[in-house]
């Protein structure tokens, strides 16, 4: 009728408006859900999963595994994919059956049967050079250096870069140096480097 507003279409447009606000991206979607996982199944594979989709469009979050070798069989055996579409979507039974693959059962149990959050769950699990439990307790003297086969995180390598730096007295500028970045970068292109002005 002439004089009459059509409510409904307003109504929708104002839907849509507001959906288009709410809606975030899938790093955003990333790190909220990295903030609600707390089992320290996650300390077992790298900190921050790839988000893909497959040849249907289904998003999918890729676990990559934390062990220097997996030990798991198949044709992309160091990554778990995890799909954002289905109703277990939290479930991390297929997480657990990995690490269970890669690492001794008694590790996989121990660490859920602890309950510790995974930010000390990593850190344990970063300090043991295989996935024994015996290795947490061996003892370190004057024996031989080991590291951890677990990438640091943008913290952490912000803190370990600090800290080689001042204790061999090197200028930041070294971060900006090519065969420094070559030395990091090698074999992990991905690995994230800070400039010299965030860590001076």
């Amino acid at each position: 009728m002439p004089g009459l507003e059509d409510v409904d279409a307003s109504d929708e447009e104002d839907e849509e408006d507001e959906e288009g606000e709410v809606e975030e991206t899938d790093e955003a979607e990333l790190e909220r859900l990295i903030e609600e996982w707390t089992s320290p199944v996650y300390a077992f594979f790298q900190p921050i999963p790839d988000i893909t989709y497959d040849a249907k469009g289904r998003r999918a979050h890729e676990f990559r595994c934390a062990t220097a070798v997996c030990k798991c069989k198949g044709a992309n055996v160091r990554m778990v994919r995890c799909y954002l579409d289905t109703t277990d979507r939290k479930s991390t039974r297929n997480l657990k059956c990995h690490a269970t693959g890669c690492w001794e059962a008694e590790t996989i149990d121990s660490a859920l049967e602890v309950k510790v959050d995974i930010c000390s769950a990593c850190a344990t699990l970063g300090n043991l050079k295989d996935g024994s439990i015996m290795a947490a307790f061996e003892r370190k003297g004057k024996g031989k250096i080991t590291y951890s086969h677990r990438q640091h995180t943008k913290p952490e390598t912000c803190v370990e870069i600090v800290r080689w730096v001042a204790e061999s007295m090197c200028p930041f500028s070294i971060v900006e140096d090519h065969g420094f970045r070559c030395l990091m970068k090698t074999g992990r292109p991905e690995y994230y480097l800070p400039s010299h002005s965030t860590i001076s």
